[in-house]
C-alpha cells in the first residue's frame, strides 16, 4: 500500500506542477498587455491593480491544485463525500493542518505528499509574485 500511496501522490504532484506551471506560464505572456489595460483606467493606481489582479490570479491557480487534491481523495474513496475531501485538502495543502480529519492508515502517507506539494507550491507562487511586481514597477 505504501508504493500504491506514493505513486499516486507523485502523480498528484506532477499534475499539479504542470497546472501550475502551465498557468504561470500563460499568465506571463499576458501580464504585459493587462498593465496596458490597467493604465488607462487606474492611471496612479496601476501598480495596486495589477498586484490585485496577480495575487487573485495565483489564488485561483493554488484553489485549481486543492482541488485537484480534493478530486483525487474523492474518486479514491479516501472521503465518501465532496466537502470532508475539499476542507481536508485545503487545510492540508494550506499546510494549516487542524487535524479534526486524518485520513485512514491506509491512506495518511498522502497527506504529508499533499502538505509537501502545498509548500512547494506556495513558496513557487510566492516567488512568482515577486517576480510580476518586478516587471510591472
Amino acid at each position: 500500500m505504501i508504493v500504491q500511496q506514493l505513486a499516486l501522490g507523485t502523480l498528484v504532484i506532477m499534475i499539479n506542477a504542470i497546472v501550475q506551471a502551465e498557468l504561470f506560464t500563460a499568465f506571463s505572456g499576458r501580464l504585459e498587455k493587462v498593465v496596458i489595460h490597467l493604465r488607462r483606467i487606474f492611471r496612479r493606481f496601476t501598480n495596486t491593480a495589477t498586484i490585485v489582479i496577480c495575487v487573485l490570479f495565483v489564488m485561483s491557480v493554488q484553489t485549481v491544485n486543492v482541488w485537484v487534491w480534493s478530486l483525487t481523495f474523492y474518486f479514491t474513496g479516501v472521503f465518501q463525500s465532496l466537502e470532508p475531501s475539499l476542507y481536508f485538502s485545503l487545510v492540508t495543502f494550506s499546510t494549516l493542518g487542524f487535524g479534526d480529519i486524518i485520513l485512514d492508515e491506509k491512506w495518511r502517507l498522502l497527506s504529508g505528499l499533499a502538505a509537501a506539494n502545498g509548500l512547494l507550491s506556495f513558496g513557487w507562487s510566492t516567488a512568482y509574485m515577486v517576480e510580476l511586481v518586478r516587471r510591472t514597477q
